[in-house]
């Protein structure tokens, strides 16, 4: 979660080598820091189980997952974020020990201050890299999954999945049922969302 910029323009070189020693961390927008916030204990869990459950299914595969203390490197050096989850296939990534600019999948757990962003600006600039074939986000309040999956045509196809279903990420041939993601997780039951609207 971003909340709020730090200062004026800083280059990439300077906000790399910032992260190194901050204690807390901070993404970059266009030679621009944001300070991140805490996360909630849903967040946490939803996080800590897409990381297991992947970190399982990829062990030996050669394909590596990292959760949100890693950072993501879009737009040619101008933006970094953290992204909650990633997986990285690609042997390019092996040589950078603090930033991937390779993934194949990147998952955000949405919260009410940053799912405009993550559904807006996030996406946009994760779908200009050509590496990147889905792009998750994750409800921390229902069960509620949507996956934009990039077709063969280079278009971007929405997959959405809620309780009761199995969950597929396609770009490293990952199923689950939906539970899984959420165990341990509070969250409104589908019929009492209609009931509220």
């Amino acid at each position: 979660m971003v909340t709020n910029r730090l200062q004026e323009y800083i280059s990439p070189e300077e906000y790399l080598e910032g992260e190194k020693v901050s204690e807390i961390k901070h993404e970059y927008i266009d030679g621009e820091v944001y300070a991140m916030a805490g996360a909630s204990d849903a967040h946490v869990s939803i996080t800590g189980n897409l990381y297991m459950l992947l970190r399982n299914h990829l062990r030996g595969s050669g394909c590596r997952v990292y959760m949100s203390d890693m950072k993501t490197q879009v737009h040619r050096r101008s933006r970094y974020y953290y992204p909650d989850v990633m997986v990285t296939c690609d042997a390019r990534d092996r040589d950078s020990e603090y930033t991937k600019a390779h993934s194949c999948l990147i998952i955000e757990v949405l919260s009410d201050t940053t799912e405009a962003k993550d559904r807006g600006v996030k996406f946009k600039d994760y779908r200009r890299s050509p590496c990147l074939e889905e792009y998750v986000l994750v409800s921390q309040d229902t069960m509620n999954i949507d996956i934009f999956r990039r077709n063969q045509n280079g278009r971007w196809e929405l997959y959405s999945f809620v309780e009761g279903e199995e969950v597929e990420f396609t770009s490293i041939d990952f199923r689950c049922d939906i539970a899984a993601i959420y165990e341990d997780v509070t969250v409104v039951k589908a019929d009492d969302v209609e009931e509220m609207i």
